[in-house]
């Protein structure tokens, strides 16, 4: 096990380079199981989420090549895989164990071998996060679905069928199953209430380019004409806005200036409109974001000096995945602000962290959270519980008053590539140790 020392107080200067999107990179590799052809992804995150995805898709028979590798300075590296033949319908259940993202073979294995068995996915304890979605969508497409404690087993005895399919959430990784499932489906399939984050648009576009048909990325109604087979291709995954949020919440508790670049300014209209509430002033310059430095942060009432709220949403409403940086944020802001937390219902009890660093925060109920600021963080010894939560603590620790200790810091490796490195370049004290 290993962790990151964290001596607190240092503003941070320059500029730094989003790594791929993890949430279209897990998805885009699985797409890889469609066609028996090679696929190039470059921008790949070199991240532990992605090595547990390609062990997976190696377990099934795929080749897995890395053609070069991650910069000294910049994320990111190129990777080809080809799937000639895909051996077998069950992954391998250590593997799943690691994440949920793991479910996303499902899609893939069903329509390119008729059936697939697939454990129950591990992934961040934040509170329910429900199968059904991809499961009723499987059977619309002509799935046959059997449920055991955990194990998930489906047939398709007559192939797949487009069909009209009304989600009954906008479910992101619901959404790509069912995509990935129905590109080579026959007929006609329409996805209606589909997600359409700028993840699952990466996913359709490499699908396009792949030779699938599908029509309304970046809209809830998705239309994918079948096709017989798809072929390789090449394709380049976008910067991760999660990661540029997370930059943004770093640079205004720390008193920091950086610009994040590139990014697509497309992505971040709602993040930068909720921290704008926070006091935080995000500049645009072409694809890169400037964050000044901040003398203080201070949160805008709503009118008639109303406390306002931060919410999360399907997109295009506030990630989920940036609430745990907004907390971290608001603590450092003069007024109150009402955390809303709609998705997850143990996404905030990670709080307690916080409040141990001195921040003054009251937990309502496992949904809302009332911040108070600003208060001076000291520094903890803590545990990270997951990966949004892990680099809300790092933040944290970085703007707080002296040295923290953050443990089970594999969770920030899930999804955060060469973190303590990146941020060091820009002058933040990081060390990581063995525990």
């Amino acid at each position: 096990m290993e962790a990151f020392i964290v001596e607190g107080g240092h503003a941070l200067q320059g500029t730094i380079r989003p790594a791929g999107n993890k949430n279209a990179a897990l998805p885009c590799l699985a797409a890889c199981l469609l066609t028996d052809q090679e696929v190039t992804l470059h921008n790949v995150p070199d991240i532990r989420d992605v090595a547990v995805m390609l062990s997976l898709l190696e377990d099934l028979g795929a080749e897995v090549r890395r053609l070069d590798g991650p910069g000294d300075k910049s994320p990111g590296y190129k990777l080809a895989v080809r799937a000639r033949q895909v051996h077998k319908r069950d992954p391998d259940p250590r593997l799943t164990r690691e994440m949920r993202a793991s479910f996303l073979l499902a899609g893939p294995l069903l329509a390119r071998c008729g059936g697939a068995v697939m454990p129950r996915p591990g992934g961040d304890m934040i509170g329910r996060r429900r199968l059904d979605t991809h499961l009723l969508a499987f059977e619309a497409l002509g799935s046959e679905v059997e449920i055991a404690h955990a194990q998930y087993t489906m047939r398709v005895p007559h192939g797949l069928q487009g069909q009209s399919i009304f989600l009954d959430e906008a479910s992101v990784m619901g959404t790509e199953n069912t995509i990935m499932a129905a590109v080579t489906a026959q007929g006609t399939t329409i996805i209606r209430n589909a997600a359409s984050e700028p993840h699952v648009q990466d996913l359709c576009r490499l699908l396009n380019v792949l030779g699938a048909r599908i029509e309304g990325i970046g809209t809830n109604t998705l239309t994918i004409h079948g096709v017989d087979s798809l072929h390789g291709g090449e394709y380049t995954i976008g910067p991760d806005y999660m990661e540029i949020g997370s930059f943004i919440g770093l640079a205004a508790v720390t008193g920091s200036e950086l610009t994040i670049a590139p990014v697509v300014p497309d992505d971040l209209h709602m993040i930068r409109l909720v921290f704008q509430r926070l006091g935080v002033r995000t500049e645009l310059c072409g694809n890169a974001l400037y964050v000044p430095r901040h003398s203080q942060l201070r949160i805008v009432a709503d009118v008639h000096e109303a406390i306002p709220k931060v919410d999360d949403g399907p997109w295009p409403a506030f990630p989920a995945d940036l609430i745990s940086v907004a907390i971290v944020v608001a603590t450092q802001a003069e007024g109150t602000v009402l955390i809303w937390e709609k998705m997850f219902e143990s996404r905030l009890f990670f709080v307690d962290k916080l409040l141990a660093m001195g921040a003054r925060l009251v937990l309502c109920d496992p949904h809302r959270l009332v911040v108070v600021g600003p208060a001076q963080l000291h520094g903890e010894e803590m545990v990270s519980p997951d990966i949004r939560a892990g680099i809300a603590l790092l933040i944290a620790a970085l703007c707080a008053d002296g040295q923290s200790v953050i443990r089970n810091i594999q969770q920030i490796d899930r999804g955060y590539e060469r973190i303590e490195q990146r941020l060091s370049a820009l002058g933040a004290h990081i060390t990581r140790v063995r525990d």
